[in-house]
């Protein structure tokens, strides 16, 4: 299911950040610019886990720091996503899914706020400032505000799409191994061949080996000849 991922999250990571620059980022709204790659990335982290979380927000980030009009130095934004795409996938349920909406829109948020403030931070730490010519308040503010309209558009529909791709085709299994009783009798049918060895059926429906009702029959089930004039033993 590998392959499944990799193009479906390409595919979305690529009309979000097309949607995000050609659209979004012309709205000129007071503030962030709403943030789809994100949402992308936390809807495919929480489903896929956080390994491909960090992978798919690094590819994600990196595309958005080399699409025009980037005004900010390579590898700031993949480095963002990378993290937040990480913690994202860490609140998957183990072997399981979310249930309810708060979990996602409780990522959502804290999302929105560490990107915005791993972004500044990073920015800081890099003496690349261009672009934050608003106060990091008013940009948490709207950001969070921002994120939260459009994530009920976007997240569930995101992760619907990553669980529909990792379901199983029609008749294929796990692995490609044999399971059940019939993996049972082939593993140990071996044992019922020329050693004298059966298998019947025990009290809780298990199978346990017996020894053959023959006398020496592990042995061929021949009776070891008697030679005249010798005392046995």
């Amino acid at each position: 299911m590998r392959i499944n991922r990799i193009l479906l999250s390409t595919v979305l990571v690529a009309v979000a950040l097309v949607v995000q620059v050609g659209v979004l980022a012309r709205l000129h709204l007071p503030g962030a610019v709403p943030d789809l790659l994100l949402l992308v990335v936390l809807g495919l982290a929480m489903v896929y886990g956080h390994v491909a979380g960090a992978f798919i927000g690094f590819g994600a980030g990196l595309l958005a720091d080399l699409a025009p009009p980037s005004d900010h130095a390579i590898g700031r934004y993949a480095l963002v996503l990378c993290v937040i795409g990480y913690v994202a996938g860490l609140t998957k349920p183990d072997k399981s899914q979310h249930r309810s909406a708060s979990m996602p829109l409780i990522v959502v948020v804290c999302a929105a706020i560490g990107s915005t403030l791993l972004y500044a931070g990073v920015g800081s730490l890099a003496g690349d400032n261009a672009g934050d010519t608003v106060g990091i308040p008013m940009l948490l503010l709207t950001a969070t505000v921002y994120d939260l309209v459009l994530a009920p558009f976007c997240v569930p529909l995101v992760m619907a799409l990553a669980r529909r791709s990792e379901k199983p085709l029609a008749g294929e299994s796990s692995g490609g191994t044999q399971s059940g009783p019939m993996a049972g009798e082939a593993a140990y049918g071996w044992l019922s061949t020329g050693s004298g060895l059966r298998m019947s059926r025990s009290g809780r429906g298990g199978r346990t080996p017996r020894i053959g009702s023959q006398r020496g029959g592990l042995l061929g089930g021949r009776k070891p000849a008697r030679i005249k004039g010798v005392k046995r033993l």
